[in-house]
């Protein structure tokens, strides 16, 4: 019996295919800090198929490129913050050792720059699309926001108005009790002496 070995072309594929990681809409990716719309370094690299490591040494060969309002280092306790949402391991257990970077809307995309990936260009344009889809949906809640504050509004006047109308209701049900006066004659209380 022959054994035949495996065609290298066709393992190296199937590995491909294996380490894909499964798709993960990118709003989902996108997280507020700071009064800012931000997608951190680890949820990029990933987006843009890199390592977190490399992402992060290019964008610190090129520190002029990312100025605080494209991207900033988290804070201890924002990171904190974040790892209970993320369920991410502590320090010293395989987890991160360094605090993560946190990237706007055009850190994003100049992180695609300094990366030279053909994937990261062609992602870069997804991000911006997570960015514009996101800025319409937060705009479109406040102006629902907007409205049911004014429907509020309407409703303390208009309850205030019912309160009101139950209270006559309430009064003409009940009458005040009135003395009647008896029908007939009423004698005189009689006099003692």
């Amino acid at each position: 019996m022959r054994v035949r070995s495996p065609n290298p072309a066709r393992a190296q594929r199937l590995l491909a295919t294996r380490k894909r990681p499964a798709v993960v809409p990118i709003e989902s990716r996108i997280a507020i800090l700071r009064h800012q719309k931000v997608i951190l370094d680890t949820a990029l690299a990933e987006i843009y198929g890199v390592p977190v490591k490399r992402l992060n040494q290019q964008v610190n060969r090129n520190r002029e490129r990312f100025p605080s309002d494209f991207m900033f280092q988290l804070k201890p306790r924002e990171f904190a913050a974040l790892r209970l949402q993320f369920a991410t391991s502590k320090k010293g257990r395989g987890g991160r050792r360094s605090l993560p970077y946190a990237f706007t809307e055009h850190g994003a995309i100049m992180a695609a720059t300094v990366l030279n990936s053909k994937e990261a260009v062609e992602m870069s344009v997804f991000v911006v699309r997570a960015f514009v889809r996101l800025r319409a949906m937060l705009g479109a809640n406040k102006a629902f926001a907007d409205r049911i504050e004014e429907l509020e509004k309407h409703l303390a006047t208009h309850d205030c108005n019912i309160q009101e109308i139950v209270n006559v209701i309430k009064r003409l049900m009940n009458p005040p009790a009135n003395r009647r006066s008896k029908i007939g004659f009423a004698l005189p209380a009689a006099r003692t002496g």
